[in-house]
C-alpha cells in the first residue's frame, strides 16, 4: 500500500476501476443466490469469473479481459447484463455505467478549494431550529449553521465525517448504529468520488483511513455504492443525550459535488425537545461563518 505523491492505495488503481469493481462485487454474490450449483470445495467466497460470464451471456475470455482492463468499452447491454448477474442495486448500476463510460477531465478541478454560496449560508443560518451542514466531495464539513455545528461539536474530527466515523475515539458512542453508519459513509464516499480516484486529497484520505482503520479497509474493499438521499439516524449527543433525526441530502446545482444535509426531529418527540434544548444552548453563538469557511468562499473555483 502506498500513499505518496502519484501513488495509489488499495482499491484505487485508476487505470482499471471497472475491473476492480467487477472483482469486488462478484466476491459478494453467493452462488446459490443466482441458482448456481455448489459442488465440492470452492476457493472463492462469491462467484467465479466463468459463472459471471455465463450469467451475463458473455464468453469467459471476454469477461476476463474486462476484469484485467484489457477490454474497457463494454456496451450498455453488456453493462446491464453484468449488473443483473452481480445483483446490483440502482446506485451500484449507475456507478457501473459511469465506470464503463467515464467522463474525463474532472479530477484536476477537485483539487481546488470548494466555493460556498454566501446566499446559501445566509439561508441556512435562518433555520434556527433545523441543523444543516454542507458536505464536500470527501465528506468534509465545508459549512454549517449554528445548530448543525452544535450537533457534531465536541469530537476530535467534528469537521470531517469520514475521519469522525473511523478515527474518532467517540464515534461508536456518538453513533449507536455505528456499523450501519460506517457502511453507508464508505458507500457515500465511493459514490461522491465517482471515477475521480486520482484526486490527491482523496488518495491521502483513503490511504490514512486504510492504514489506521481495519473496519474502513474491509468496507472500502467491498466497493459498495450508497448515494446519500434520506435516512433516519440516531445520535448519542454528549450534551442533550439521544436523538433520532430524519435527514434529507440535497445536491447543490451551483456547486457540483457538494451536498446540503438537513436534519429534522419528529414533531413533539423527545428528540424534538432535545434538539430545541441544543438550539437554546447555542442561541448566543454567532450566526456568521467561521474564518475557514470565509476563506473557502473567497477561494477560486
Amino acid at each position: 500500500m502506498e500513499c505518496g505523491a502519484g501513488a495509489t492505495v488499495d482499491g484505487m488503481d485508476s487505470d482499471n476501476l471497472l475491473g476492480q469493481f467487477l472483482r469486488a462485487r462478484r466476491g459478494l454474490v453467493r452462488p446459490e443466490e443466482q441458482g448456481v450449483p455448489v459442488i465440492g470445495h470452492r476457493r472463492v467466497a462469491g462467484l467465479r469469473r466463468e459463472e459471471v460470464a455465463m450469467l451475463s451471456g458473455l464468453s469467459t475470455d471476454y469477461y476476463v479481459r474486462l476484469e484485467q482492463g484489457r477490454e474497457r468499452n463494454p456496451s450498455v447491454q453488456v453493462v446491464d447484463a453484468l449488473a443483473r448477474a452481480l445483483m446490483l442495486d440502482d446506485d451500484a448500476i449507475a456507478h457501473l455505467h459511469r465506470l464503463a463510460r467515464p467522463v474525463p477531465g474532472r479530477s484536476r478541478k477537485n483539487t481546488r478549494r470548494q466555493r460556498i454560496s454566501p446566499a446559501l449560508l445566509q439561508m441556512m443560518n435562518s433555520w434556527t431550529g433545523t441543523p444543516a451542514v454542507i458536505l464536500g466531495r470527501r465528506m468534509e464539513v465545508l459549512a454549517h449553521n449554528p445548530l448543525g455545528g452544535a450537533l457534531f461539536a465536541g469530537h476530535t474530527y467534528s469537521g470531517d465525517l469520514m475521519r469522525l466515523v473511523f478515527l474518532d475515539p467517540d464515534a461508536r458512542d456518538f453513533y449507536p448504529d455505528w456499523d450501519r453508519v460506517a457502511a453507508n459513509t464508505v458507500g457515500g464516499l465511493r459514490e461522491a468520488a465517482g471515477t475521480d480516484y486520482d484526486d490527491p486529497q482523496l488518495i491521502e484520505l483513503v490511504g490514512e483511513l486504510s492504514l489506521k482503520s481495519e473496519a474502513f479497509r474491509t468496507l472500502w474493499a467491498r466497493h459498495d455504492i450508497r448515494q446519500k438521499r434520506h435516512e433516519t439516524k440516531r445520535f448519542r449527543h454528549p450534551v442533550v443525550g439521544e436523538l433520532t433525526l430524519h435527514y434529507e441530502s440535497l445536491t447543490i446545482n451551483s456547486a457540483p459535488g457538494q451536498q446540503l444535509v438537513v436534519y429534522q426531529a419528529e414533531p413533539g418527540s423527545s428528540s424534538a425537545h432535545a434538539l430545541s434544548l441544543l438550539g437554546s444552548l447555542t442561541a448566543t453563538e454567532t450566526s456568521q461563518p467561521s474564518d475557514s469557511v470565509r476563506q473557502d468562499i473567497a477561494a477560486d473555483d
